[in-house]
């Protein structure tokens, strides 16, 4: 194609060989390249991007924020559009994108933020009241780079750097199915932990008391799982109980600390 935007997209990934055609499908035919950082990966991930026109990096997993920025050095433009291996560009937001490159309003930025909407298995799109965040996921990496941080994937503005917002979103497949989403909780719970105690953070004892009601609270209604029904009550009770084992793993680690002096 000859109407590619100058613009390089990256993906994390390690057994995703069920969803990563769909965040590659949804970019690979308007932008320059797409990037597959594979940290070994056991299934069919790396046989389905490449069929996908996806080109494959291996590196060993780091964490978040190092493979990330693995990613950004692999790319060959300084403009970088960043997806997970559970996420995907809307159609929405890829005629977004597409028109800013058009007219070069891209450049009105030096970031810009991308919300993200939840979206499980039993939809077609993400409910209009889906919980999202924003994040910038389309930046000049000339201002811009993924922290280091082995648990937080952000990218981290150089002082000055503008951003701003695009109006399209990611949809989010983040749950493959509940026992999936108890692993992940379990997984993320404990390196949770294992970077606070790094920077010397602790948490009051007394959360473990607090932690799952008001996560619980901060689910059904801020986040408004309760208008998924009975599907939003257990998304509920998973994420209180994901806080709880976060708060619970940190008090274990002080006690086994405590027996080794």
């Amino acid at each position: 194609m000859t109407n590619r935007l100058p613009l390089s997209a990256f993906i994390i990934a390690r057994n995703e060989a069920d969803r990563i055609s769909r965040p590659i499908r949804s970019v690979i035919d308007w932008v320059d390249e797409v990037i597959v950082i594979d940290s070994g990966s056991t299934d069919d991930t790396i046989a389905v991007a490449e069929k996908l026109g996806a080109r494959i990096v291996h590196k060993d997993w780091q964490g978040y924020g190092p493979q990330k920025r693995c990613g950004e050095d692999q790319c060959r433009n300084d403009w970088l559009l960043n997806l997970d291996a559970d996420e995907e560009v809307t159609e929405d937001l890829a005629t977004e994108i597409r028109a800013k490159f058009s007219d070069n309003s891209y450049r009105d930025a030096d970031g810009w933020r991308i919300m993200i909407r939840d979206m499980y298995a039993h939809e077609t799109e993400p409910a209009p009241w889906a919980y999202g965040y924003n994040q910038i996921r389309l930046y000049d990496r000339r201002k811009g780079r993924f922290s280091d941080s082995s648990v937080h994937d952000t990218v981290r503005p150089v002082d000055g750097a503008t951003i701003a917002n695009l109006s399209g979103i990611m949809a989010h497949r983040s749950i493959r199915s509940l026992d999936f989403q108890v692993g992940k909780y379990n997984r993320y719970s404990g390196m949770q932990v294992e970077d606070m105690r790094t920077r010397g953070r602790k948490l009051p004892r007394s959360r473990l008391l607090t932690e799952f009601p008001v996560s619980f609270f901060k689910a059904y209604f801020v986040r408004k799982y309760r208008k998924y029904g009975w599907w939003g009550f257990i998304l509920s009770m998973n994420y209180a109980h994901a806080r709880f084992l976060r708060v619970a793993k940190a008090y274990e680690a002080e006690l086994l600390a405590g027996k080794q002096r």
